[in-house]
C-alpha cells in the first residue's frame, strides 16, 4: 500500500483526526521494543504489592487462603508476560494500517477477568487494582475500537459494582481508579499514532529521495550522452568529408569519435554510481575540442577552477552542446567569474528550440538545487546568452 492510501486510511474517522492533530510535533512516539518490555517487567513487579497479604493469609493459618491467592496470583503475572509474548505488537512498519485484534486475545482476558475476582474474593481490596491490567492486555493487544469497548465495560463496572453492591468488596474501590484506564487507552492511541505519522513521514522522504536521485541520474545522462553523441556526429560528417581529401586527419578524427565513444560509455557507468565529476577546466577542453570540430571559433578563458567549478562545468557542457546542435553559430564566447558563468553565440537565438528542450530544464533544475539562477537572453547583436549565476 502507498504513502497516499495509508495517510488516508490512517485519518479516517473523527477520533483520528483528533489524535492527529494532537500529534504535530510527535510527542507522543512510542519507545522502541526494548523499553516496551522494560515496561512489561515494572508492570508485574509492581504485582509485588500483593505478596504481603498473601503471606500474612499464611502467618494467620490460612494456609488454604494464602495458596490459593498464591497460584491466582503467579498465573495473572505469567498472563500477562505471556500475552505480550505471543500477541506480539507490531513494528512500525505493521503499524502504517492497524493490524486487525487477534481472537485469542479473548480467552486471556477471560481468564484474567477471572484471576481478577478470585484475588479479589480471596484478598479482598487489596487486589481491587488488579482489573487495571486487564484493561492494559487489551489496550496494548486490541484494535483502537474494540480496546476501547473493553475500557469503557471495564470503567462501567468499577463505577456501577460500588453502587450495585454498597457492602460488597468492590464498594472500597476507589472512583478515581475508574479513570486510569481511559488515560491509558488515550496514551496508547496517541503513541501508536505517533508512530504511524512518524513511519509514513520516513516512507514519504524515502520516496522523495528515490525521486531525486532519479532526477540527478536523468540530467547526468542526458548532460554526458547529450554533448558526447553531438560531438560524436559532428566528427563523424567532418571525417566523412576527409576521408578522400586527406586520410589522415580523418584517421585522427576517427580515433576521437572513439575515444569520445569510451569517454561517454565510462560517464555513463560513473554517473549510475554516483562517481561522475565534472570540473570546468575539463569542459573548457572538451569544449575547445568540440567547437573546432564543429567549425565554430571559440574564445574561451584561460583559467583555473572556480568554487562552483563542477556546476559551471555542467553549465558550459549543456550550453556548448546546444550551440553545436541547435544555434548554427560562427562565434562563440565564454566568460567566467567567480561567481557567473555565462556562453554567448550568434547563431539564430531562441528560436532554434533550445529554450523548449529537457537539457536546459534539467539544467536549470541542477543551478536551482545549488542556490543559483540561470537565465536565458537575446544579446542585441543576436543569438542566445545563457547565463549561471551564484550567490556571491
Amino acid at each position: 500500500m502507498g504513502v497516499k492510501s495509508g495517510l488516508a486510511s490512517l485519518r479516517a474517522g473523527g477520533m483520528s483526526a483528533l489524535i492527529d492533530r494532537a500529534l504535530d510535533d510527535q510527542s507522543f512516539a512510542v519507545q522502541p521494543r526494548r523499553r516496551g518490555w522494560f515496561g512489561v517487567a515494572m508492570a508485574v513487579v509492581w504485582l509485588a504489592w500483593l505478596i504481603p497479604p498473601i503471606a500474612q493469609r499464611w502467618s494467620r493459618g490460612e494456609t488454604g487462603v494464602a495458596a490459593l491467592a498464591a497460584v491466582a496470583f503467579l498465573a495473572f503475572a505469567g498472563l500477562i508476560v505471556g500475552s505480550f509474548a505471543v500477541f506480539r505488537r507490531a513494528g512500525p512498519r505493521e503499524l502504517v494500517v492497524e493490524q486487525p485484534t487477534d481472537r485469542r486475545i479473548w480467552p486471556v482476558l477471560a481468564a484474567l477477568a477471572g484471576l481478577h475476582v478470585a484475588l479479589v474474593l480471596l484478598l479482598g481490596s487489596v487486589a481491587l487494582p488488579t482489573v487495571l491490567y486487564v484493561a492494559v492486555i487489551g489496550i496494548f493487544h486490541m484494535t483502537m475500537r474494540e480496546s476501547g469497548y473493553v475500557v469503557l465495560v471495564i470503567m462501567a463496572a468499577m463505577l456501577l459494582l460500588p453502587m450495585l453492591a454498597p457492602g460488597g468488596r468492590y464498594a472500597e474501590m476507589p472512583i478515581y481508579l475508574a479513570l486510569v484506564p481511559a488515560g491509558i487507552w488515550v496514551a496508547r492511541q496517541l503513541g501508536l499514532r505517533g508512530e504511524r505519522l512518524a513511519e509514513l513521514a520516513r516512507r514519504q522522504r524515502a520516496e522523495l529521495d528515490i525521486v531525486e536521485e532519479r532526477n540527478r541520474v536523468a540530467r547526468d545522462v542526458h548532460d554526458i550522452l547529450g554533448h558526447s553523441l553531438t560531438v560524436i556526429t559532428v566528427k563523424t560528417e567532418l571525417a566523412q568529408r576527409l576521408i578522400d581529401m586527406d586520410l589522415t586527419r580523418a584517421r585522427a578524427e576517427l580515433a576521437d569519435i572513439e575515444r569520445l565513444a569510451r569517454e561517454a560509455l565510462a560517464g555513463v557507468r560513473d554517473t549510475v554510481g554516483g562517481l561522475r565529476e565534472v570540473s570546468l577546466r575539463g569542459e573548457l577542453a572538451n569544449a575547445r575540442t568540440a567547437l573546432a570540430a564543429a567549425d565554430i571559433v571559440a574564445d574561451l578563458p584561460e583559467i583555473e577552477d572556480s568554487p562552483h567549478s563542477e556546476l559551471f562545468g555542467w553549465v558550459l557542457r549543456e550550453a556548448i552542446t546546444n550551440v553545436i546542435r541547435h544555434s548554427a553559430a560562427r562565434h562563440c564566447t565564454v566568460t567566467v567569474t567567480a561567481s557567473s558563468i555565462e556562453v554567448v553565440d550568434d547563431g539564430r537565438g531562441l528560436s532554434g528550440g533550445v529554450a523548449s528542450g529537457s537539457g536546459l530544464a534539467g539544467l536549470r533544475a541542477r543551478v536551482m538545487a545549488a542556490g543559483g539562477t540561470l537565465t536565458l537572453s537575446a544579446p542585441a547583436e543576436g543569438g542566445l546568452c545563457v547565463r549561471a549565476t551564484m550567490p556571491s
